[in-house]
């Protein structure tokens, strides 16, 4: 049950960032950087693509991704087109990799070790899943501050 709520929530969300990405009235404004807002909107996008893609695709979908984290922030400006483009090969690629997975395999630990050590592949998933959320924060606050 909980493989399936995860699955839902992360291709919710990353709907949901591909929505935002939409809604700057100015392309150019994904990429601003303004007051105390330390990160672009289109940086942030970039950083959860990576994420996902690392800890989903590459460890538990052996997809062969290889991240490059400095980058994520300090690349740019990347046509909002690409970057859908790009939120919809990480929704197919979670969609794909969580499907071959089973409630089992949710207890089982998580190939690597992360912040939190040794934790199981469920609590890991749960983890990308509100890192995802918490980013898609930033991003709505970065758009309806700084797209006027």
């Amino acid at each position: 049950m909980l493989l399936s709520i995860l699955k839902k929530l992360f291709l919710r969300d990353l709907e949901k960032l591909k929505t935002e990405l939409e809604l700057y009235q100015q392309e150019q404004n994904i990429w601003i950087i303004d007051k105390q807002i330390a990160n672009t909107a289109g940086n942030l996008c970039l950083h959860l693509i990576g994420n996902l893609n690392t800890y989903i695709g590459a460890e538990l979908g052996k997809t062969g991704y290889i991240r490059d984290r400095p980058l994520e922030f300090s690349s740019g400006p990347i046509p909002r087109a690409e970057l859908l483009k790009r939120i919809d090969e990480t929704s197919r690629m979670i969609a794909g990799t969580l499907d071959k997975l089973n409630e089992e395999q949710m207890a089982d630990e998580y190939p690597q070790d992360v912040s939190d050590g040794k934790v199981s592949t469920g609590y890991f998933l749960t983890h990308l899943a509100t890192h995802l959320s918490y980013h898609l924060g930033q991003v709505n606050y970065h758009r309806r501050l700084l797209d006027n």
